[in-house]
């Protein structure tokens, strides 16, 4: 049995890329074969050095047994973990723990929970999701990011209600197949954390963990090394608690194995790490030299890589001692986010009840922000002036509402920038406040005037939320400006009263004289 998921390994490493299927259909029947199959012929001259995987069947039980009694300890008490443990449904746990990690991709655990909490309050089961509308998902969602993920968990669960009878698929590849949005990472998860599934998991956690064990130093996101990682994921999986084994692994990378400044004093699995033993080793040898101890250490030196210069697996870059067990992993410099600049304007009218209400637009059902709701905007294609800017704008907002405005009823507020994962996004953001009188009535579909409480309920997205933040910041200045300027102008006139008073009536410093005090000062000043 091992010596096959060695093979199996090793074809991993160089004999390129599976197919997701293939991977999770080998990782949940591997050990429940009687016999293992024939081993794959490997030549020598190819095969992968042990220096990156794990030869000895004794290490990966040590490795399993102190991961585990770690987490057993350490783990934190998440929502979706109880549900996990104690729902006796499996249909509503597998749910729940679709729902969990839909939420947790790209965004940390402390963001997750209240999201997450609230969600399974509100639609507890994939029918009542399922029953929902987009906008009510959208609106759940709002504030959390990648808005695509809340509308690809709508989409799931109504195909499974209409499709799948309201089943949830009960398979790592049935999963993979049948529910959009969930691809490699998220099926493993949910086979193995929900459905007790023998098979690994891959995300980014767990590939900072595997590359500093293994010294895996190539490009983390290439073919080669990605089925590598899988392969080892599927070998050190916990057979008995495959669940808790790849949330340890999650956890570990999370709290212990940090990007910067890893905890690897408090590591469980410390003595199976090339990268520290690689650390460690530097640091006695760089000790003896500042002693004066000139004779060669007798600790052996890490092993090399069998195939050195030649290994895919192995950095391109030598080892940075300044770094230590953070040269791995090794990834592609990021692509630079697209910059764009939007104009977008805040229109104001009063309401009914003598509230300010503000126009919302609804974004398309496809693309960036997928059924959002927003102030009118235009991409800005290339810089203009301000008054094309503002012409601009007096159009779009004529077209929504079939009134025309003036260049001069629009007012520069100011610009709010807002990151999303591939776009460096400016919103040059104006103003108009619509006159009494003034029809206002929508005259496109997907429009609607909200109040400022209906505003912060709905589903916008944080970059809407920044630009209602800043015209409410600049609108505060300019009220307490115009209120300042008021006040100064009162003061002077009462005062200039004041003192034309004084000359009239022989008022000095705003008190009378005396008669007696009169005449003594005219008599001085004769």
């Amino acid at each position: 049995m091992w010596s096959l998921t060695m093979s199996r390994l090793r074809s991993a490493m160089h004999g390129g890329k599976r197919s997701a299927r293939e991977m999770t259909q080998t990782a949940t029947t591997k050990r429940r074969r009687s016999k293992p199959a024939a081993k794959e012929e490997i030549e020598p001259s190819t095969s992968p050095s042990t220096y990156h995987t794990f030869h000895d069947p004794a290490d990966v039980e040590r490795l399993r047994s102190q991961l585990l009694s770690w987490y057993d300890e350490e783990k934190r008490e998440l929502p979706w973990r109880t549900v996990a443990k104690t729902e006796p449904d499996l249909n509503i746990r597998t749910y729940a723990v679709w729902v969990s990690e839909i939420m947790l991709q790209q965004t940390q655990v402390a963001t997750v929970i209240d999201y997450y909490n609230k969600w399974m309050k509100r639609w507890p089961t994939l029918q009542d999701l399922a029953a929902a509308t987009l906008e009510e998902v959208n609106q759940m969602w709002s504030g959390l990011g990648y808005y695509s993920r809340g509308k690809r968990l709508h989409e799931g669960a109504q195909k499974v209600v209409s499709e799948l009878n309201g089943e949830m698929p009960q398979t790592v590849d049935s999963l993979l197949r049948q529910l959009p949005g969930v691809g490699r990472y998220t099926a493993a998860a949910i086979g193995s954390i929900a459905l007790g599934q023998v098979t690994g998991v891959v995300d980014g956690n767990v590939i900072r963990v595997l590359c500093r064990l293994r010294a895996i130093g190539a490009d983390s996101t290439s073919p080669v090394v990605t089925e590598a990682l899988w392969g080892l994921a599927n070998m050190l999986v916990d057979p008995e608690r495959p669940g808790d084994f790849n949330q340890a692994m999650m956890e570990l990378g999370a709290r212990v194995c940090t990007p910067k400044a890893p905890l690897c004093s408090k590591c469980p699995i410390q003595a199976h790490c090339h990268s520290y033993r690689k650390v460690n080793i530097k640091q006695e040898k760089n000790s003896k030299k500042l002693l004066g101890k000139q004779k060669p250490s007798m600790m052996p030196d890490i092993e090399d890589c069998m195939g050195s210069g030649t290994c895919q697996l192995c950095p391109t870059e030598p080892w940075d001692h300044d770094l230590g067990v953070q040269n791995f992993p090794r990834k592609p410099a990021k692509k630079p986010p697209r910059v764009e600049r939007t104009l977008t304007c805040v229109a104001i009218r009063s309401g009914e009840s003598g509230e300010d209400e503000y126009l919302l637009t609804q974004r398309p059902n496809k693309g960036l922000l997928a059924g959002m709701w927003e102030f009118p905007s235009l991409l800005l294609e290339s810089e203009s002036t301000e008054m094309k800017q503002k012409g601009a704008l007096c159009a779009e907002l004529g077209r929504i509402l079939g009134v025309r405005l003036t260049e001069s009823t629009i007012q520069f507020v100011g610009e709010v920038v807002h990151i999303f994962s591939h776009i460096h996004q400016t919103y040059v953001v104006y103003s108009v406040c619509l006159k009494d009188g003034t029809d206002t009535q929508t005259h496109t579909e997907n429009t609607q005037w909200l109040n400022t409480s209906a505003l912060h309920e709905a589903a916008v997205s944080t970059g809407v939320k920044k630009i209602v933040k800043l015209y409410d910041s600049v609108a505060r200045q300019e009220d307490e400006t115009s209120k300042d300027g008021k006040r100064r102008k009162h003061a002077g006139a009462k005062k200039d009263k004041k003192q034309e008073k004084s000359r009239q009536t022989g008022v000095s410093g705003g008190k009378q004289l005396s008669l007696s005090s009169f005449f003594k000062t005219l008599k001085q000043e004769t």
